[in-house]
């Protein structure tokens, strides 16, 4: 995998919606932490996420985090837990779910279990009469 020159981080690429104020943006980045060493093979400039949560703190509440990374399809992954730290873990935990696994379906020769499949060894048998090994070459 190439290096990035400009790494993603949730720091620099989280904004956040409805719901939520510029206050609570340090404590969703804080929350959001983890994502960082699976966002950093995309660059910064190319990768955005955007949490909102709809009836903050109500009976039925929503949190919504979307991913948007060039050349990617849109990752919008939701949560109803009434809690909202659960909240954001929960949609947290399935970002990274789901970047892993587009990454794979993308990179298939980078899957780790796919590379290991032990090659079968050719059985070879060594011949022990040169006479013989001289006919079968003229």
């Amino acid at each position: 995998m190439s290096a990035v020159a400009n790494p993603a981080t949730v720091a620099e690429c989280l904004r956040v919606g409805a719901g939520f104020s510029q206050g609570d943006r340090n404590w969703i980045a804080e929350q959001f932490a983890t994502l960082d060493a699976r966002l950093a093979g995309f660059h910064a400039d190319a990768t955005e996420i955007e949490v909102s949560v709809k009836d903050r703190e109500a009976k039925g509440q929503k949190v919504t985090l979307e991913c948007w990374i060039a050349g990617r399809q849109k990752i919008v992954t939701t949560s109803a837990e009434e809690d909202l730290h659960a909240a954001l873990n929960d949609v947290r935990d399935d970002l990274r779910r789901r970047l892993n696994d587009a990454k794979t379906k993308q990179e298939p020769r980078h899957n780790k279990h796919l590379r290991e499949v032990p090659q079968p060894a050719a059985e070879v048998e060594p011949d022990t009469d040169p006479a013989r090994a001289e006919a079968e070459t003229v």
